[in-house]
C-alpha cells in the first residue's frame, strides 16, 4: 500500500485538520465533535439548516459541500463507515437557526440508523428535524423497489437545489419537499475499472483484472450489473446513457442537468471524452442539455472509473440550479 499518510487510524482527523487550516474563513469545527464541520457563520437565523454525513473517503462528498447556497454542516465517520449519531447531533445543534434542520444523505443502512437516532436526540432538544434520503443508483435495485437503491453522485444535485431553496427562507417542509422531488428525478450509474485501498485495512476492496471493467459497481465496491472486458469510451458512454435514460424514463423534450463524475483516479481528459459521447446521445434522444458538470464530485479514494447522473429539470429546478452558491471545493457558482 502506497499512500501519503501518517497513521492509517488518524486519516480522518488529519484530513479535517488540513481542510480547516486551508479554509479557516469558510469552515469551523463543531464545538462538541472533532468529526463535524459547519459553516463559519453558522447558524443562519431564520434559515433551514441542512446537514449531511457519511463515511470518509469520498471527497468532496461529504466534507466539500458546506457553504452558502449549499449545506450548513456535515459529520463524517471512518473511511466508508457511518458517522456516529453524537457527531451528527453536534452539527445539527450548531446549524439550527430556528427554522429546523434537514438531513440529506445516501441510502446506506448505517447512515439511516444513525441519522434517525440523531434526529430523535435533536427532537429532545426541541430542534425539528426532517430527512431526505438520496436513492439514485439505478443498478442497485429496480425502480419498482427504489427504496433499496444506493445514494451515489446524485447527492450533488440534492445538496445544490435544496441549499438554494433554503436560502429563500422557505420552511422546513418546503425545503424537504424540494429535496425529495429532486431525488425522485435523479438517476445515476457508475463504471469501475480498479479498486481502492482503505488505509486501515491495507488491501484492495476488491479485485478486477487489468482488462476488465464492472458496470454498476457501487462506490464502496458493491457488486454491479455485470463484469465485462474493457470497452472503448464511446461504448461505455452508450451503456451508461441507455441505462439512465430508460430508468426514469427520460423522454424527448425533457431538459436535463448532466453530471460526469470521476471516482478518484480518472484523468479529466477521460471524463470529457465520456461527456463528448454522452452529450451526443442525449441530444439524439431529443433531450435538451441545460447544464453539464464534469469533474470529481463523489469519489471513492483512488478508485478508477466514472459515473453518469441525470436530473430531469423543470422551471423551478433550473432557477435553483442557477442560484448563487459557494464552497472552497466548488468555488463561486456561475451560470
Amino acid at each position: 500500500m502506497k499512500k501519503i499518510i501518517n497513521d492509517p487510524y488518524q486519516v480522518v482527523e488529519e484530513t479535517i485538520g488540513g481542510i480547516l487550516k486551508a479554509y479557516p474563513y469558510h469552515l469551523r469545527m463543531a464545538k462538541d465533535s472533532p468529526r463535524a464541520l459547519v459553516r463559519a457563520d453558522a447558524p443562519v437565523k431564520g434559515k433551514v439548516g441542512i446537514c449531511t454525513g457519511g463515511g470518509s473517503g469520498h471527497i468532496p462528498v461529504f466534507l466539500g459541500y458546506v457553504g452558502p447556497g449549499l449545506l450548513d454542516g456535515v459529520s463524517v465517520g471512518n473511511v466508508f463507515s457511518s458517522p456516529g449519531a453524537d457527531d451528527m447531533l453536534a452539527a445539527t445543534k450548531e446549524v439550527n437557526g430556528g427554522a429546523g434542520v434537514l438531513y440529506i444523505f445516501g441510502n446506506y443502512s448505517g447512515d439511516v440508523m444513525n441519522f434517525e437516532m440523531a434526529a430523535e436526540m435533536a427532537g429532545m432538544e426541541d430542534i425539528k428535524v426532517a430527512m431526505s434520503i438520496v436513492k439514485d443508483d439505478v443498478v442497485s435495485a429496480p425502480r419498482s423497489e427504489k427504496d433499496r437503491r444506493r445514494g451515489v453522485a446524485g447527492l450533488f444535485f440534492a445538496y445544490k437545489l435544496a441549499g438554494a431553496k433554503a436560502d429563500t427562507k422557505a420552511s422546513l417542509e418546503e425545503v424537504k419537499a424540494t429535496a425529495d422531488r429532486v431525488i425522485e428525478k435523479t438517476c445515476s450509474i457508475g463504471v469501475a475499472l480498479s479498486p481502492c485501498t482503505i488505509p486501515a485495512a491495507g488491501k484492495a476492496t476488491f479485485t478486477i483484472a487489468d482488462d476488465e471493467m464492472e458496470v454498476g459497481m457501487g462506490i464502496h465496491g458493491e457488486p454491479g450489473l455485470e463484469r465485462t472486458k474493457m470497452k472503448k469510451a464511446d461504448e461505455i458512454a452508450d451503456i451508461m446513457s441507455k441505462k439512465v435514460i430508460e430508468d426514469l424514463p427520460f423522454k424527448s423534450g425533457d431538459e436535463v442537468a448532466v453530471l460526469i463524475n470521476g471516482l478518484g483516479a480518472t484523468p479529466p481528459e477521460e471524463l470529457f471524452i465520456l461527456n463528448n459521447r454522452i452529450h451526443d446521445n442525449l441530444v439524439a434522444g431529443g433531450l435538451g442539455v441545460y447544464k453539464t458538470f464534469v469533474g470529481e464530485y463523489a469519489t471513492s479514494m483512488e478508485m478508477a472509473g466514472a459515473s453518469l447522473t441525470l436530473l430531469r429539470l423543470n422551471r423551478e429546478f433550473k432557477a435553483l440550479l442557477d442560484a448563487p452558491a459557494f464552497s472552497p471545493f466548488l468555488l463561486q457558482w456561475r451560470r
